[in-house]
């Protein structure tokens, strides 16, 4: 299954696109510290962090990451060589609420979505926990860039592999 995360308040974007790229991400940002360990413990998540004194905490030795990089694409890559992943696919998580989104069939999306999406669209993916509907639309094209470019400045090491579904 791979490992299973918790960003505190500072990495939000990170949070964002760890879930783009498929990863198990939970993320609040207005939680507090210790209901962040708290929930993290119970649900054998690694948090993620900025803050060095939430790092220092005996309850999370060993069960949390640091991360320096300021830019989300540094900390992004930060995750990527330390952490053994299973391979993920992009734009399979809710980005809102982390739940693995299902496909679901072009006539159930027709009240939910605009028109002109629904004529042009072949496929849709629905979160089942908040409602969210996603399809295939020009922002798949902006986040493949976003991760070739990301491939392309990985420094020399080992650049990640997305799979990105077809449309």
């Amino acid at each position: 299954m791979g490992e299973r995360f918790f960003a505190d308040a500072m990495l939000g974007r990170l949070a964002k696109w760890m879930r783009i790229i498929g990863y198990d991400v939970e993320y609040e940002s207005s939680i507090n510290d210790s209901e962040l360990v708290r929930r993290a413990l119970a649900d054998g998540r690694i948090v993620l962090t900025r803050d060095t004194l939430l790092i220092k905490r005996r309850a999370l030795k060993g069960n949390s990451f640091f991360i320096s990089g300021d830019c989300y694409r540094d900390q992004l890559r930060q995750v990527l060589d330390n952490f053994v992943i299973e391979k993920s696919s992009i734009l399979t998580r809710c980005l809102l609420c982390n739940t693995p989104l299902s496909t679901i069939p072009k006539e159930k999306a027709e009240r939910l979505v605009p028109p002109y999406v629904y004529k042009t669209q072949a496929s849709f993916s629905a979160c089942m926990r908040c409602g969210r509907i996603y399809w295939a639309g020009t922002h798949r094209e902006k986040i493949a860039e976003e991760l070739a470019s990301m491939e392309r400045d990985s420094g020399g090491r080992e650049p990640p592999c997305f799979c990105i579904p077809p449309k």
